[in-house]
């Protein structure tokens, strides 16, 4: 919008104060309303890091998380606490630190923790946070949208701020030039009670399902199933719903399936009936050579 465009260029022009500390900072966020999976790509990029040898560390606002001040989320921590994003990333089991305030997470992190690169999760706009890198997600279906910004469209900033990125990561394409094609793949079925998994092409039961998501885009989740051969029963509800048990009380015996994002908010329901499906990011090679190359220059 209007106001985040004279923010940040307040902020570039000294007006502003924003802090950065020693340790490298990648931004991962987007300019549109709405989900396009910076989820999937924070746990790639993270885990990519630390297979060539980097000690990630993570920070986030916890969207619907119920906190004060800066939590440490590790994997005891709540969904009520961190809010269903977080209990994603939680699963790494790398330093992650919770903040409305996102330097003051990073200066968590950086008093606390043996970390050589922080990973801000959906920070794009928040400018006190400074940075070294910046990745932008598009939801390649659909892009931009209507081109306007909030609320007269999808728009968080004007479109041109994608040319002051240092890269693009298209979600699911097709690619315009200079994007990057991440592919999100279905990975697993866990059953919410017993954690028991099963891989994608070894799903144990009836094919006919109840369809649970609570997310932006919802469609992109029930269509994922349909190609895996589902007759799925479809039940989308908003981005980050907080269910209830009766929002899963289905008259019949068939299997539910859910997002992982959605699931962590149900697991106190101790309905048998539950699984999940995992996903997992996937991007050329080329695209995380490109951001240890940024990084070693930074160094």
């Amino acid at each position: 919008s209007f106001f985040v465009n004279r923010r940040r260029a307040k902020f570039l022009s000294g007006k502003y104060e924003s802090w950065k500390p020693e340790t490298p900072i990648i931004i991962v966020g987007n300019i549109t309303i709405g989900g396009t999976g910076k989820t999937p790509l924070v746990k790639y990029i993270a885990n990519k890091l630390k297979d060539l040898g980097y000690k990630p560390g993570i920070v986030s606002r916890g969207y619907g998380g119920n906190y004060s001040g800066t939590l440490e989320v590790t994997s005891e921590s709540t969904y009520k606490e961190t809010g269903d994003e977080a209990q994603i990333l939680a699963k790494l089991n790398m330093p992650f630190y919770l903040d409305r305030n996102r330097p003051r997470a990073v200066k968590n992190i950086v008093d606390n923790k043996d970390c050589d690169v922080i990973i801000a999760d959906d920070g794009l706009q928040h400018y006190k946070l400074g940075r070294d890198l910046e990745i932008v997600v598009l939801d390649g279906a659909r892009r931009l949208g209507n081109s306007l910004t909030f609320p007269a469209g999808p728009l968080r900033e004007s479109a041109k701020r994608l040319n002051s990125v240092d890269f693009i990561v298209n979600n699911g394409g097709p690619t315009n030039e200079n994007e990057h094609l991440m592919t999100i793949s279905p990975a697993s079925f866990i059953h919410l009670n017993t954690s028991k998994s099963y891989s994608v092409d070894s799903w144990p039961m009836h094919k006919q399902v109840h369809a649970v998501a609570g997310l932006g885009n919802p469609g992109r989740f029930f269509d994922t199933l349909t190609r895996l051969g589902f007759d799925v029963i479809r039940h989308p509800f908003p981005d980050h719903h907080k269910y209830n048990r009766n929002d899963l009380n289905f008259l019949d015996h068939l299997p539910i399936i859910m997002t992982e994002k959605d699931a962590s908010k149900c697991k106190h329901f101790r309905n048998t009936k539950i699984w999940y499906l995992t996903v997992e990011a996937d991007l050329p090679n080329d695209f995380i050579k490109q951001i240890d190359q940024k990084l070693k220059q930074l160094n």
